[in-house]
């Protein structure tokens, strides 16, 4: 019943401030007065991709011609000088700072450069804090208090039975450790690549659900971003790498089974295994990137919907409000599946690739078994 009553509210807020967009749009286009100049045309793929990319600063919204955005700072390490002021100085990309300025157009579109007196771009160091790292920042900070609560409370109430966040807590850790991590590495190595497999099951899940939520400091564009899922994918293969036993390198270097002429004199079957392990990680990295970005693109493209018809008639707005409204609404609640689903699928993939690098042989001793 109560989930119920918050899908009502949520839908009806939803909706009323739709309708109040796609009138505010039409009226702004027609023009109250004959001085005042129309807005910006609406461009939904400029908008779409303006809401799921990294920026210099945190947009909130626009009214009228004022931007509402949250500065953040920039760092730049350019001519053995570094750098370091607000990103309110490039008042929203129009201006340029001590030479620098965000790119329009072109390969560093989006990027800070320096253009040289012949107009060659050159990118300077970058380590601003932009939007997403920013976003992890505080993902990261929210993760730590909350499972330091968690583990106070478990030093607390040993023979208690959980309450709380620590309840719904100490499920998604006993799946993660039971379901992922022991059925797919093994009793006598699970423990050990736990910790790394509940820490990225967590960051991601949690990550995803902060995506979202549409509210400063919230809403950013984290596991859509590909260089995050990169690195996440990056650290599997590191981990992978550095835990692959005797038993691991040596299925790859000297498949067994396979016909010596696969081997030498061009290893064959080496290069195909190489080519597998290299492609593990990439695997990871676009399955997250691709299918989050993806939820985040369908629901704003229905949002986008209500403005593109508001701008042949407000009726058109009004009846395609309630269409665009009803499916974002779903389309979020089937996010929060989506949510799980790919942090699991992550991890589970993770797990797999560390338990085959794990595992030890017992080829021999089969067929000792059987003979």
């Amino acid at each position: 019943m109560r989930f119920t009553k918050i899908a009502f509210i949520t839908t009806s807020f939803l909706l009323l401030f739709s309708l109040l967009s796609t009138q505010h749009i039409h009226a702004s286009e027609a023009g109250h007065d004959e001085h005042e100049a129309p807005t910006k045309a609406f461009k939904p793929g400029d908008m779409i991709i303006s809401h799921i990319v990294d920026s210099y600063e945190w947009h909130i919204a626009n009214i009228g011609h004022t931007h509402i955005s949250v500065p953040l700072p920039v760092i730049l390490y350019d001519k053995n000088q570094w750098h370091v002021f607000m990103s309110s100085k490039f008042k929203h990309g129009q201006e340029a700072y001590l030479g620098y300025e965000i790119a329009k157009e072109g390969a560093q579109k989006g990027k800070i450069v320096r253009f040289e007196a012949d107009g060659t771009a050159v990118l300077p160091y970058d380590f601003s804090i932009t939007k997403n790292v920013f976003a992890v920042f505080v993902s990261s900070f929210l993760l730590i208090v909350i499972f330091l609560s968690v583990a106070k409370s478990y030093r607390k109430t040993k023979k208690h039975a959980p309450k709380g966040f620590q309840s719904i807590a100490e499920v998604a850790i006993l799946f993660v450790r039971d379901e992922i991590a022991l059925a797919t590495i093994g009793k006598k190595h699970y423990e050990r690549f736990a910790p790394y497999l509940l820490t990225i099951f967590f960051f991601i899940f949690f990550n995803n659900l902060l995506g979202l939520i549409p509210v400063f400091p919230f809403g950013a564009n984290i596991t859509g971003n590909i260089a995050v899922t990169g690195v996440l994918s990056l650290f599997t293969f590191g981990m992978i790498l550095i835990s692959g036993n005797k038993n691991y390198w040596a299925h790859i270097f000297n498949t067994p089974g396979v016909p010596w002429w696969l081997k030498l004199p061009l290893p064959l079957m080496p290069i195909i295994e190489l080519v597998g392990v290299v492609t593990k990680p990439f695997v990871l990295m676009i399955r997250l990137f691709a299918n989050i970005t993806a939820g985040h693109i369908i629901i704003l493209g229905f949002i986008s919907l209500i403005f593109v018809f508001g701008k042949t008639s407000l009726a058109a707005g009004y009846g395609m409000s309630v269409l665009s409204i009803t499916m974002s609404v779903f389309l979020y609640f089937l996010e929060l599946l989506v949510a799980f689903i790919q942090a699991y699928v992550f991890t589970l993939l993770s797990s797999i690739f560390l338990g085959m690098a794990v595992e030890e042989h017992h080829h021999e001793e089969h067929e000792t078994h059987h003979s």
